[in-house]
């Protein structure tokens, strides 16, 4: 005869062991949160602000480690092959993401197939700035004064391929403004040319070009944002200038490898709502220019479909900039 359920509850010394074994509270040791850049970067600080929000919903260490290498593959390829447990999550940006699978051949890794999303975390808005030489004081004259000489205005990035070079061929593609384009190994080592003004504009991240136009050195005529940003309420988004639909920014989630249980992704995606939705974080971030990612994308649903989003963008920029996987 089948033993009843009942029967089953009054032998703990049976059942509870059994009950352990398939219901494993998640975490029970320290989670690694893997950084596919070296330390002191924008991704290595948004890591360690967020490591310790996410430990305590999470209720354990969260460790941040770095992987550099290749624009984030070496740490992509390695982490595509990480034990499923929840124990290692990436800290996935466009390169890793949406960019590197567009214009790279061979990766070694597939994201769609690899990583699952548990959540976005933040966004860091392109701007384009000028020197504080060019004439041009609104983004409207600055497209006229293209268009009317087209290559005269060079414009750096932070490299061929980069989220800012995709921004150019974006905006050049919608305005024919034909802006140059110059490739350089990040922002920070674009900005000292454009505050000397051997570039006449730059296309980057917020963070670097924001103390450059509160000094004076450079403008910012737009931003990559929604809308108008609270760090520089007196300057319009591309869109709001006149470029409909145009976004461009960095941005940051969190993945975990593919077949990670339903529970522990609920664990996780749990852990970063919390933080995103953390005020300390918010205000801090929002002092840098950065935004927040919003509930909804803050999840692996939202976070899987801003990826879509983000994949079809890049895959339409890459063209029009010439890029083929190689």
């Amino acid at each position: 005869m089948v033993p009843s359920r009942r029967a089953l509850l009054s032998l703990p010394g049976l059942l509870l062991p059994a009950l352990a074994r398939a219901q494993p509270g998640f975490p029970d040791r320290p989670v690694r949160l893997i950084v596919p850049f070296a330390p002191g970067g924008n991704s290595d600080t948004v890591a360690r602000v967020v490591a310790p929000l996410l430990a305590e919903r999470l209720g354990q260490p969260v460790v941040v480690e770095n992987r550099a290498g290749a624009a984030g593959n070496v740490a992509a390829t390695q982490f595509a092959r990480a034990r499923p447990d929840g124990y290692a999550i990436l800290l996935g940006s466009n390169g890793p993401l949406t960019v590197n699978p567009v214009i790279q051949a061979n990766l070694g890794y597939d994201p769609g197939r690899d990583f699952t999303p548990i959540a976005l975390l933040v966004r860091t808005p392109n701007v384009l700035a000028v020197h504080r030489d060019v004439p041009a004081r609104t983004l409207a004259a600055l497209i006229a004064q293209g268009r009317a000489a087209p290559g005269s205005i060079s414009c750096g990035s932070s490299g061929t391929g980069s989220t800012s070079h995709l921004a150019i061929a974006s905006f050049n593609a919608a305005t024919g403004a034909g802006l140059q384009h110059v490739p350089y190994g990040s922002g920070g080592a674009m900005a000292p040319d454009l505050i000397a003004g051997t570039i006449q504009a730059g296309m980057t991240e917020i963070s670097t070009a924001l103390p450059l136009h509160r000094e004076g050195a450079v403008r910012i005529l737009a931003t990559g944002s929604a809308g108008r940003l609270p760090v520089v309420p007196e300057v319009p988004s591309f869109e709001e200038a006149g470029v409909a639909g145009f976004r461009a920014a960095a941005y940051l989630g969190l993945v975990a490898p593919a077949g990670t249980p339903p529970a522990v992704l609920r664990a996780l995606a749990g852990a970063a709502a919390a933080a995103v939705a953390d005020p300390g974080l918010r205000q801090r971030f929002a002092e840098m220019g950065s935004e927040m990612a919003a509930p909804a994308e803050a999840s692996p649903e939202g976070f899987a479909a801003f990826l879509r989003q983000e994949g079809a963008w890049t895959r339409d920029a890459a063209e029009r900039a010439g890029l083929r996987p190689g």
